[in-house]
């Protein structure tokens, strides 16, 4: 049978655009391990390195000014040097971004194609058990998580309209026109399986695998779609803190990172999604913070000036208190016997290992949280880098997925281990 290819193409293109949602295949009951989640967030400007990372490896080290900001929080954290991304290019350093999430070396190169970001492959398997499978933020309008097909995820920029889709329920009337609106997929569903299965007989063994794989992906968006209906029904979780103000000064960088991270904190601490990234602002503005009179971009590409350098610094401490304060929400908020910092990664670090020299080297890696045994500083040869996406495969298992490999991984981070 002889398919024009343009029509099979149309059909295949549904299911390509979706993402695989086996996670419905999850029970139903409650599960009986204790909840894990992942907060990812990029400094898209990096962190400068020598007060960033301590001189000494192992768990005696002496604490760099930035992390001396997180002293309390020693034993929960673990500082990471040495790591890059396989493929990178000094010329891209700031397309790498793209690639933060998901390894695809050649970010920025021409034909350049990326590839599921970490985020959104845990969001396959553990999304479906909360209302939203993973939430993206930013404070400047890009984001950092991307599909199976390589389609950048929207990320919202608006703390206060991701409230409004946490916390606050619609009028009756919007909520039924949402649901009405899920009916009609799913007949607009039917209508393209029934298609699909009518071209089945024709095709050869290698067309009928990739349609019944189509077929599948309809079958597992009819589940999806039947589950958004049941979220929509489900009334949402009350807070009882006050719908947030956005901030509309783009240069106010740590002040729209403390709303991000505010948010964040509420909408793990109900349960809402087990998955978030963030990304943080690259502002060319000044930012208003005392001692700080040139833009966050310009600081960052110092040269080397002892003046920039100095004001460099005032801004990413503010960036590490914001980080801070975020981690001491987490570890304040208690879950059936445990913190909410026990039971969620939180990893910082950025596409840029020196934002000066443009390098894609030594990245900074900040890992809190998540169950680790923390307090050391794992370092590494940057001349002889792991890929970053080691350290991804053991946060995939830390969720509970069995994946052993990621993007350009080699295995899992070395002398990272689970705690106790």
């Amino acid at each position: 049978m002889k398919l024009p290819r343009r029509h099979f193409l149309k059909a295949a293109g549904i299911s390509l655009a979706l993402p695989w949602l086996d996670v419905f295949s999850h029970g139903q009951g409650p599960v009986a391990q204790p909840k894990r989640r992942m907060v990812c967030i990029c400094t898209p400007l990096g962190l400068h390195p020598p007060d960033f990372f301590p001189e000494r490896a192992g768990r005696d080290y002496a604490a760099s000014p930035y992390l001396e900001v997180l002293r309390d929080f020693r034993a929960d954290t673990t500082v990471v040097s040495g790591l890059a991304h396989a493929g990178m290019s000094p010329g891209f350093a700031h397309q790498a971004s793209a690639s933060f999430l998901t390894g695809a070396p050649g970010a920025g190169r021409p034909g350049f194609r990326n590839s599921i970001s970490l985020d959104q492959l845990a969001a396959v398997h553990i999304g479906g058990r909360t209302r939203f499978p993973s939430i993206a933020l930013s404070a400047e309008g890009a984001g950092l998580s991307w599909t199976r097909t390589a389609a950048l995820v929207p990320a919202a920029i608006s703390p206060s309209r991701v409230f409004a889709r946490l916390f606050l329920d619609g009028r009756p009337e919007e909520i039924q026109a949402q649901v009405d609106r899920l009916h009609d997929g799913r007949s607009i569903l039917d209508d393209v399986r029934d298609q699909a299965k009518t071209l089945r007989s024709g095709l050869g063994a290698g067309d009928r695998e990739r349609l019944d794989e189509y077929i599948t992906s309809v079958r597992e968006l009819e589940q999806r779609l039947a589950r958004d209906e049941t979220w929509h029904r489900t009334p949402r979780p009350r807070v009882d803190v006050p719908q947030p103000t956005d901030i509309r000064n783009a240069a106010d960088l740590i002040g729209r990172a403390r709303l991000l991270f505010d948010l964040t904190h509420l909408a793990l601490q109900t349960d809402s999604t087990r998955l978030i990234t963030i990304m943080l602002a690259g502002t060319t503005f000044v930012p208003p913070i005392q001692g700080v009179t040139l833009g966050h971009h310009d600081l960052s590409h110092h040269g080397r000036d002892p003046h920039k350098l100095d004001q460099l610094k005032i801004v990413e401490l503010e960036t590490m208190r914001a980080l801070r304060d975020f981690l001491a929400k987490l570890r304040q908020t208690r879950e059936a016997g445990a913190t909410l910092l026990d039971r969620t990664m939180v990893f910082l670090g950025s596409n840029l290992g020196d934002g000066s020299s443009h390098s894609v080297r030594n990245l900074p890696v900040l890992l809190a949280g998540g169950g680790f045994r923390h307090g050391q500083h794992l370092q590494f040869d940057p001349q002889n880098p792991p890929p970053l996406c080691n350290l991804f495969v053991s946060m995939l298992q830390r969720l509970g997925i069995e994946a052993d490999r990621f993007g350009t991984s080699t295995g899992t981070l070395t002398g990272l281990e689970v705690a106790g």
